[in-house]
């Protein structure tokens, strides 16, 4: 437990959540903490949560890592599987067969794109930011050529609405499966040889290179599973809005980046709390349904997002608060320092020494 609250990031991002639900709570009122609000919002947890999963494993490889082809990627995952699916089996006849075949080439095409990034990144050594920019423009352009630009309707198929909208103990399901991945997630990294590697990674490049870690290996693995984690986010998307489209989520590549940076994972590499990115995709979530009560403008949101992210990523660089400690300690010390010695007295103490 000591280990626990030691880390400030950890116990800035609890202050943060309990500060946004009571601030919520003075302006909504109690509506906010309603159980079926609550539902609602843990509901819209993992489509940004898995993204932004991705975006931190990406982020600790270091060398400017980082996944933007995330929501594309699960946009195509989706509409790929609402339009080959239908072809094989018919979702009114065998509603639940249609969802395993739906779920399974959802993956399939996560597993494809991510092997393209990793390859793009790992053995092409493309950088990451121009290469999943580059892989993003494609995923979409696919994406449009398959729905004809306008959405893939699937329709209320009742295993898949369950997915997507269902209560388990009253908790969505997607919920938990967002909270079981990100377990899973955590426990690789921290326990892991991979993770181990992968943090020494990102750490310092070249240790890790003279320490015999397969890099490019390892990298192909980390993209890999960054478009898994992509297609299973596509999934949740298609069950929750019974549809799948291009175009959904536009801003999510840049939501999932703040709550990446806002949980304290470093753009230089090297270090990520899984349970710091799931208080942060919380704290977000929270600030989200707020202005959705206050009806807020949606243009106003982005711009928050903007500037939240300037902020985090300028106070990850600068630390503030060291630099106030910092300067705080050198004006304590530069006062305290001894007064000067006269050059005339010491050369009088040698010439003694050297009478006597």
């Amino acid at each position: 437990m000591k280990k626990i609250f030691a880390d400030s990031q950890l116990n800035f991002l609890v202050a943060i959540n309990v500060l946004v639900v009571f601030c919520a709570v003075l302006l909504t009122g109690k509506g906010f903490i309603d159980p079926y609000n609550l539902q609602s919002m843990a509901g819209q947890i993992p489509e940004l949560g898995l993204l932004a999963i991705g975006v931190m494993l990406a982020m600790i490889t270091g060398n400017g890592g980082i996944d933007l082809s995330g929501i594309a990627l699960a946009n195509l995952a989706a509409v790929t599987a609402g339009t080959v699916a239908p072809l094989w089996i018919n979702p009114t006849q065998a509603p639940l067969e249609f969802t395993v075949v739906f779920m399974g080439l959802a993956l399939l095409v996560g597993l494809i794109g991510g092997c393209v990034n990793g390859a793009l990144i790992a053995y092409g050594r493309l950088p990451a930011i121009l290469c999943t920019l580059g892989t993003q423009l494609v995923f979409t352009g696919i994406a449009v050529v398959l729905s004809g630009g306008s959405a893939v309707r699937i329709g209320f198929i009742e295993p898949m609405e369950f997915v997507g909208n269902g209560l388990v103990a009253n908790v969505p399901l997607c919920f938990s499966m967002f909270l079981a991945i990100a377990l899973l997630t955590g426990i690789w990294l921290r326990h892991s040889p991979n993770g181990v590697r992968l943090f020494l990674m990102g750490t310092n490049p070249k240790a890790a290179r003279y320490a015999g870690i397969a890099q490019q290996r390892l990298t192909f693995l980390i993209y890999t599973l960054c478009g898994l984690l992509a297609s299973v986010a596509g999934i949740v998307i298609a069950s929750r809005s019974s549809s799948a489209k291009w175009d959904y989520g536009s801003s999510y590549v840049l939501i999932a980046i703040l709550i990446t940076v806002m949980a304290g994972v470093r753009p230089e590499g090297g270090y990520g709390r899984m349970i710091c990115l799931v208080l942060s995709a919380t704290a977000l979530q929270f600030i989200s349904s707020t202005f959705n009560f206050m009806e807020v403008n949606s243009f106003f949101r982005d711009l928050t997002w903007g500037l939240l992210l300037l902020l985090f990523v300028a106070s990850s660089r600068f630390q503030p608060f060291s630099l106030l400690r910092a300067r705080f300690t050198t004006s304590i010390s530069s006062t305290q320092k001894p007064p000067p010695v006269a050059i005339s007295s010491i050369e009088g103490n040698i010439t003694r020494s050297q009478n006597d």
